[in-house]
């Protein structure tokens, strides 16, 4: 390779600043974050809400490992999560255990690293599953997956001695050493427990994507037989990624274990498997920063929008749908999207089609909430109407058909005609 060519490839590289701004600036900002949080002043409510949206950020994390690195969907991450969040139940027992008994090592260790142990679960769980389930991938893949999904669940309410049946294990976080002077016992304590693993867990799976074995797993998910070419066995490298998100899945059930004190065989059933797939997806699986928007964005409609409409369920997939249809690149492509376009030089273009499209969908969004409510409450029997901002929609109200008709109809034309309208821009 001559001179020339070395100095060309230096200058295609990213500089210092480019470095740090891309690799250190958003983590150093989301440290930032978890330190003024609890500044605040918030709520148990929202202490208790940000420690689930926490472990379901280096929950969706891991899976993206596999789904938006690796090429591999899987329907039964949660097996990874939730074995590796036995494990850390369990040695929150054995510290109980020791710190009454005997002592021993178990004495000594604190239940502060217990993610650790769940880590190591999680990928040991990885090592033993991947090992027949990474010989395929694709669609084998993802029903060996959904089998071993099944079989694991099973086991869980068959096995009382190791997951403890349909009660579960518990333990208690208050036992063993302190660290950092927590006692686990608040749960503004047991927060800057979860936030600290969050941060782990979002700097050890981003370095996992600049190491050799993460650009070899993009690779193969992109071209597995000109992986193959180069001399990399896909199977291998599949296998190594599998055990690793297994293992960061493991330190998400690690914090889960201590932060709720209680792990039951429903950690590893579809339903987990299924919503970290769509915490994935939604947030954007080919942007890192994707999974950690599905996850807070899915958490906090699991945990408040439930309070408000019995249909946020419903909600959840129309979301999804959307995604899948209109937006691939998820929450996080429409935000980069959005960046990218405040940066170029015809931003007042941009800015004009943004607010074309957010009209439009917010029509439709208004036509689709009237149609689900009032729906939800006639079916529930919880009378004839819904009353959003004082108004008194019933079912027989024509009003009511107005809102829902009109504003769908109106929506869907001004996106259609938003979405001809750039068609032809672009051509």
């Amino acid at each position: 390779m001559s001179d020339q060519t070395i100095q060309n490839f230096e200058n295609l590289a990213p500089s210092g600043g480019q470095k740090f701004a891309q690799r250190v600036l958003p983590f150093a900002g989301l440290a930032l974050v978890l330190v003024l949080i609890p500044m605040m002043g918030p709520s148990r409510t929202m202490y208790s809400l940000m420690n689930a949206m926490g472990i379901n950020i280096v929950f969706a994390l891991s899976y993206n490992m596999l789904l938006g690195r690796g090429g591999l969907l899987s329907f039964g991450h949660a097996v990874y999560f939730g074995l590796g969040g036995y494990a850390a139940v369990h040695a929150m027992g054995w510290i109980e255990d020791a710190a009454y008994g005997d002592g021993g090592f178990w004495a000594g260790y604190p239940v502060f690293f217990l993610p650790i142990i769940g880590f190591a679960g999680g990928a040991l769980a990885g090592a033993i599953i991947g090992w027949p389930s990474c010989r395929r991938a694709g669609t084998p893949f993802a029903m060996i997956s959904l089998g071993v999904a099944e079989l694991i669940a099973a086991a869980g309410f068959m096995f009382g001695s190791i997951f403890g049946g349909e009660e579960g294990i518990s333990g208690d976080r208050m036992n063993g050493p302190e660290m950092f002077g927590l006692s686990l016992g608040p749960i503004n304590e047991v927060y800057w427990f979860i936030a600290f693993w969050t941060l782990v867990g979002a700097v050890g799976t981003y370095a996992f994507t600049r190491t050799p074995l993460g650009k070899m797993s993009e690779a193969t998910r992109d071209n597995p037989e000109r992986v193959e070419f180069v001399g990399y066995d896909p199977q291998r490298v599949r296998y190594l990624v599998f055990i690793f998100a297994g293992g960061f899945a493991g330190l998400a059930g690690g914090m889960a274990a201590v932060n709720y004190e209680i792990f039951t065989p429903e950690a590893l059933s579809l339903a987990p498997s299924g919503m970290v797939l769509l915490m994935a997806y939604i947030g954007g699986i080919r942007y890192f920063a994707g999974p950690i928007l599905g996850a807070i964005v899915l958490t906090y409609m699991q945990s408040m929008m439930s309070d408000y409409s019995e249909a946020w369920l419903l909600y959840l997939g129309i979301l999804f749908m959307a995604v899948v249809m209109f937006a691939p690149g998820g929450l996080a492509g429409i935000v980069a999207g959005l960046f990218n376009g405040l940066r170029s030089a015809d931003r007042g273009e941009h800015i004009g089609k943004w607010l074309v499209y957010g009209l439009g969908c917010v029509l439709l969004l208004i036509g689709v909430i009237v149609l689900v409510e009032v729906g939800v409450n006639w079916s529930n029997g919880y009378g004839h109407s819904f009353e959003p901002f004082g108004l008194h929609l019933s079912t027989g109200s024509v009003l009511t058909w107005a809102l829902i008709i009109l504003p769908i109809v109106a929506g869907a034309g001004i996106l259609r005609h938003a979405h001809i309208r750039n068609k032809e821009g672009h051509a």
